[in-house]
C-alpha cells in the first residue's frame, strides 16, 4: 500500500474510532441481558423448511430492528425453504466473552436436531464479526456465512496488519484462545488461515456499501475471500444497503450451486 493511501487509511481509522466512541457514549447500543437465554424470533419458511439462516444484529439492533430490516423477507424471497431465526446477540453477550459458546449451545446445536440440510449464519456489522468468531471457534458447524459490513477490529491492529503489507505477511503469533484480551488478534489469525484455505473460504460471502464507515478495513479482509463472493453496493452502513445485498448474494449462491462450483 502506498504512503498516501496509508495516510488516508490511518486518518479514516482514527475518525472511525472516534465515531464508535461517540456512538457508545450516546447510548447507540442494544445491550440485552446476558443473564438470560439469547432472545430469538423464528420466521417460518414459506414452504417445507430444509435449511436455516440465523441472523445476528449490528451494535444498535434488537429483535425489533432485525424484523424491521426486512432481512428475513429478503432471505425467503430467494430461499423460500429457509426458516429464518433472528438472534438478539447484543453487545453484552460479547462483553461477557462467551458469545460464540452461547450461540452454539442455545441456537446452532439445538437447530441441528431439526434435521436441516444446511445451516447458515448471517450478521451485520458487529453481527458479522460475531459470525466470523463463531466459525473460527466452531469450525465445520456452518454450511455458509453471509457477512454484511463486518466490524473487523480496532485501529491499532488494523494499522499493524497494514504496515506488515497485508494479512499474507502479518505475523500474528500463536493463538491465545479467543480470550477477552486476545480475540481480535485471534480473529485475524483465523482470517489469515482462510487465505490459505480456499475450500473453507468458499463458504463465505461479503457485502458492504461504497460509503460504509467500515469500508476501508475491507481491503485487508478481501484477499482471504473469493473475488466473486464480494459485493460492493452504493450506500453506507445501513440495512437499506445490506438487505438487498443479502438477496443478491443468495441468488449468486444458487447460481454457483447450479453450476456445480461449490
Amino acid at each position: 500500500m502506498g504512503h498516501a493511501r496509508m495516510r488516508s487509511l490511518l486518518k479514516w481509522l482514527v475518525a472511525s474510532s472516534a465515531a464508535v466512541a461517540f456512538a457508545l457514549a450516546a447510548g447507540c447500543v442494544a445491550h440485552g441481558d446476558p443473564s438470560r437465554p439469547i432472545p430469538v424470533v423464528t420466521v417460518p419458511a414459506k414452504q417445507t423448511a430444509t435449511r436455516l439462516v440465523v441472523v445476528l444484529p449490528g451494535r444498535a439492533d434488537d429483535l425489533g430492528a432485525l424484523r424491521d430490516s426486512g432481512i428475513a423477507q429478503a432471505i425467503q424471497s430467494t430461499w423460500p425453504d429457509a426458516d429464518v431465526l433472528l438472534a438478539e446477540v447484543t453487545m453484552a453477550y460479547y462483553q461477557q466473552g462467551d458469545a460464540s459458546r452461547r450461540l452454539h449451545d442455545e441456537v446452532i446445536a439445538p437447530a441441528r436436531t431439526h434435521g436441516y440440510r444446511e445451516i447458515w449464519l448471517a450478521g451485520a456489522s458487529m453481527g458479522g464479526m460475531g459470525t466470523l468468531l463463531y466459525d473460527a471457534q466452531y469450525p465445520g458447524e456452518l454450511d455458509g456465512m453471509v457477512l454484511l459490513a463486518p466490524y473487523l477490529g480496532d485501529f491499532d491492529l488494523l494499522s499493524e496488519i497494514d504496515h506488515a503489507g497485508g494479512i499474507a505477511h502479518w505475523n500474528g503469533g500463536p493463538s491465545q484462545g479467543f480470550t477477552r484480551a486476545s480475540w481480535q488478534r485471534d480473529l485475524w489469525r483465523y482470517i489469515q488461515g482462510l487465505q490459505n484455505d480456499p475450500v473453507r473460504s468458499e463458504r463465505i460471502w461479503l457485502a458492504y456499501g461504497d460509503q460504509d464507515r467500515l469500508r476501508k478495513a475491507m481491503p485487508l479482509f478481501v484477499p482471504a475471500l473469493h473475488a466473486e463472493h464480494v459485493f460492493v453496493r452504493q450506500g453506507g452502513h445501513t440495512w437499506s444497503v445490506w438487505t438487498p445485498a443479502a438477496r443478491d448474494m443468495l441468488r449468486a449462491i444458487d447460481a454457483q450451486d447450479a453450476r456445480g462450483t461449490r
